[in-house]
């Protein structure tokens, strides 16, 4: 092997990053740019494929340039990927056919609705371990095919296809000569049959999303293609290492033992827990996902999904305009230990495990007239922590599973605050790595093991990760008054005739 470094492209909901690392697993250069968030309704979430495409080469470029080296020193390419997006498009121009229905979209909530009192969801949680929710990528493709511009005439004529985002990338990347995806990204789309690992006829059917369109699945670890864009770089090199990027955290977090589990605090939060070879089947709002394909084998998760974290921070600051700067959030906070009864339940797309209420809407509870920005951004940060610890008591009653630890990665894990009360609430161990790209250091290792950059994952274990451990110091009467007063904020929007509000004072 003569190539030294691998790049990996992390292409997240917010923006797109290329990073270089080398055989001892440092990133030794990295490039990022954002690309625009469309809302065109109330619910609906949108990206364009194209302008993602575009940052993917831009910042690889960029990344090339401030590594100092060039692409004959690479030995593949890698990539994880905001999951359950979804794309679709004409496969003789290479434009989408419509901009890409992002993960976070509501707009097929009734959709699923009707599926649901067709009763199709026992069928769908059966084969997929998914629920039928608007948060999965069926109803999503299926929107697109019935409602672009000459998208029946196209599917007709065979013009079409259809992908998540790691499809689209890899489809562009090859020059058009790869239409593939890997398993953690099929296992998320509502049709991808989780037993025997192939696209569902009968879902395919149901949904009408017709399997000639998607792409063939491969395990994480093989090689997928090789590149052929110019404008990147000229050699063909070897795209491997594919996977979605809440399971990339985990493999990254090196959560290969059943019983460790991650939680990745990005835009929302996916809390993801090995449970081995066997398959578990949930209830109770969590669901089944492939953790990974690696060496002919399948490794099965249990996840529970976040819709709103980091981007409750977010919201905090730029809609209401709270706190300008995180170094100022962070003076706040210091002034404020407590929450004073304030609760914040982020509901802004509906709520995730273990509610799954996509109808629900956010609210802030318990204010009084002493009540100031800084019970509010506290209530924000901690309604994060109140999330995550709902999602792992489920998990463990669902599995029978008890959570050694929960590893941590994404903007949020930086903030000390939000740590210490995850650790207090999960009494647990909470560790982070010092290693901030987990997702895409995921994807290297298994890119780098597809193409014998590494040869196991003991030589992977040896190139050891610094961490920070919190561990829990609250007193359990303390933790029980906060977890009772989240419950009774979260019952408040529960149920509630809220679809067309926004953020309620629920005082």
């Amino acid at each position: 092997m003569t190539g030294t470094f691998i790049l990996a492209i992390d292409q997240s909901t917010s923006r797109t990053k290329a990073l270089i690392v080398d055989r001892s697993g440092r990133i030794i250069a990295r490039s990022e740019g954002g690309h625009k968030q469309s809302y065109p309704q109330p619910g609906w979430v949108e990206h364009d494929p194209i302008e993602i495409y575009n940052n993917v080469k831009i910042t690889a470029r960029q990344a090339f340039q401030s590594a100092g080296i060039e692409a004959g020193q690479l030995v593949a390419l890698t990539i994880t990927n905001q999951r359950e997006t979804a794309v679709v498009w004409d496969r003789t121009t290479g434009l989408p056919v419509y901009p890409a229905i992002v993960w976070q979209c509501q707009r097929t909530a009734d959709r699923c609705a009707a599926l649901k009192a067709a009763g199709m969801e026992e069928t769908v949680r059966a084969k997929t371990g998914l629920l039928l929710d608007p948060y999965f990528s069926a109803t999503k493709w299926e929107w697109i095919l019935e409602h672009a511009e000459d998208a029946k005439m196209k599917l007709v004529q065979g013009k079409l296809l259809a992908g998540t985002m790691d499809s689209w990338l890899l489809w562009k990347l090859t020059g058009g000569s790869v239409h593939a995806t890997d398993y953690t990204n099929a296992s998320r789309t509502s049709l991808f049959n989780i037993h025997t690992l192939e696209w569902d006829d009968e879902l395919c059917h149901r949904f009408r999303v017709p399997a000639a369109l998607l792409p063939e699945v491969k395990s994480s670890d093989e090689i997928f293609g090789y590149t052929q864009d110019p404008e990147l770089f000229p050699e063909k090199i070897p795209i491997s290492g594919i996977i979605g990027d809440s399971q990339a955290a985990l493999f990254g977090n090196q959560c290969f033992d059943s019983g460790m589990a991650k939680a990745t605090y990005g835009t929302g939060t996916s809390v993801l827990m090995n449970v081995g070879e066997k398959h578990i089947q949930p209830g109770n709002g969590l669901v089944t996902a492939i953790a990974w394909g690696m060496g002919g084998k399948i490794t099965y998760a249990l996840e529970a999904i976040i819709r709103t974290s980091g981007d409750t921070i977010k919201w905090v600051r730029d809609q209401l305009g709270l706190f300008s700067s995180f170094e100022e959030m962070e003076e706040l906070l210091a002034r404020t230990p407590n929450n004073e009864g304030v609760y914040l339940v982020p509901a802004f797309v509906g709520l995730g495990a273990p509610y799954w209420d996509p109808y629900a809407r956010a609210a802030i509870t318990g204010m009084s007239r002493g009540t100031g920005r800084a019970h509010i951004i506290r209530a924000a940060l901690e309604s994060i922590a109140y999330q995550v610890k709902d999602a792992v008591v489920l998990m463990q009653a669902e599995s029978g599973i008890e959570l050694k630890e929960l590893r941590t990665d994404g903007g949020a894990s930086d903030n000390t605050m939000l740590m210490q009360f995850q650790a207090d609430m999960l009494e647990r161990s909470v560790v982070k790595s010092e290693v901030a790209e987990l997702s895409a250091m995921g994807s290297v290792y298994l890119g780098g093991l597809a193409v014998g950059f590494w040869l196991s994952l003991e030589e992977i274990k040896d190139r050891s990760q610094a961490y920070i451990t919190y561990e829990s110091k609250m007193q359990a009467e303390v933790r029980e008054q906060h977890l009772a007063g989240w419950h009774r904020a979260v019952a408040s929007v529960l149920g509630a005739d809220n679809r067309d509000g926004g953020v309620e004072n629920a005082v």
